[in-house]
């Protein structure tokens, strides 16, 4: 039976977003070819800055609408442009050059990140504790509302008696269904796992030790009406998950522990702000952002296009040099793949960056190896592809 055919919208956007969208329209017009994939794409080009320099707007006004067309969007990134050498650049404020990755993700209700933090052989390891090479965690960030729902205002602006609030929501609905996604890739986890044969054990805060765990981060004690919620709708939703082990931390705490011990964390559920913050966190433990993949997936709705990004910024300091490394967009582009089932492909790439990360690795302590261009990390994972 014939393969559906799937639509791609490549989205470059600013600063090095540009050369790692191109680099990985190379890799998938090459896994195209070898895997007969039935892909097509449209590159466009917004949202951007230099969209908003020629139309006054990050993207059109019925951008959505649009993008409904697409079963996946791949994004570069979005802020300054760059270069800073250019004082005189054409720059926005962030809020508004990253104000499209809200509208993405609240307009086409993306309500789940995921970002995996996962050091590959050959990533730099910034944790001398050699336990550090089994990080392999998880961590989904509830897209959809809580501290980023936008909703508050300045009173008397400008003067000694102004006043900013911030509205902060949490539902119900949008929390069981994100800590019920996170048991279910909990679950899907631990079967690969055992598929494998790379078993692990994980704390379970009511019977011992489970193959498996989701850990829940809130800050309960200092912002009790929705901690509280999250941590009710977690134990409901968790009976129903017997062979999953379940953990709460502070998000204070987590932070510490993922420092001290991020290898005893496997699938991490938090909140907008706190995933925001222990994403990054995460990605500098598994090697950086240069590595760091990213999704915002709706995983009750495969209808919706899904939005793929790398972790980083638009990186304006080395814009335009053509230094940038691709290895987060193409890991990037592996997650984009699995979700559209085209999972072969997905981990010949994937594992054609470990090669790259490995073979780099081993050149750079026999000799001193100056920084490679984004086409020449292109060009080696090319050739590791399976």
């Amino acid at each position: 039976m014939a393969q559906q055919p799937i639509k791609l919208a490549l989205m470059p956007g600013d600063g090095i977003g540009v050369e790692v969208v191109a680099a990985a329209e190379r890799v998938l017009d090459t896994l195209r070819q070898r895997y007969d994939l039935p892909l097509s794409w449209d590159t466009l080009p917004w949202p951007s800055t230099a969209w908003h320099r020629e139309h006054g707007e990050m993207m059109p006004a019925d951008a959505l609408e649009r993008l409904g067309d697409y079963q996946a969007l791949l994004l570069g990134a979005l802020g300054d442009p760059g270069p800073t050498s250019d004082p005189k650049r054409y720059r926005l404020s962030d809020g508004v050059s990253l104000a499209p990755l809200l509208t993405f993700r609240k307009g086409l209700d993306l309500w789940a990140c995921e970002r995996p933090a996962r050091l590959l052989p050959g990533a730099p390891q910034y944790l001398a504790d050699e336990r550090a090479k089994d990080i392999d965690m998880l961590v989904i960030r509830e897209n959809s509302e809580g501290e980023y729902v936008n909703q508050g205002g300045r009173l008397r602006a400008g003067t000694p008696d102004e006043t900013a609030t911030q509205l902060e929501v949490f539902t119900r609905k949008a929390t069981e269904r994100l800590i019920r996604h996170a048991f279910n890739r909990a679950r899907e986890r631990l079967t690969l796992r055992e598929q494998d044969g790379e078993l692990r054990e994980y704390l379970c805060d009511r019977s011992g030790l489970k193959g498996a765990q989701v850990c829940l981060i809130t800050k309960r004690n200092a912002q009790p009406h929705w901690g509280e919620m999250y941590t009710e709708v977690f134990e409901q939703v968790a009976r129903e998950y017997p062979d999953i082990g379940v953990h709460h931390e502070l998000v204070d705490a987590a932070c510490m522990k993922f420092v001290q011990c991020p290898w005893q964390f496997d699938v991490v559920v938090a909140s907008n702000l706190h995933g925001d913050i222990l994403t990054d966190l995460a990605a500098v433990l598994a090697g950086g952002l240069g590595v760091a993949p990213s999704c915002n997936i709706n995983p009750d709705d495969k209808s919706r296009p899904a939005l793929f990004e790398p972790t980083h910024g638009s990186a304006p300091d080395i814009a335009g040099q053509g230094i940038a490394n691709p290895s987060a967009m193409l890991l990037t582009t592996a997650m984009m793949l699995d979700w559209l089932g085209l999972a072969d492909a997905a981990q010949s790439l994937r594992s054609a960056v470990a090669e790259d990360l490995q073979a780099q690795h081993r050149q750079s302590q026999e000799q001193n190896s100056g920084t490679r261009t984004t086409d020449e990390i292109t060009q080696s994972i090319l050739g590791h592809l399976s």
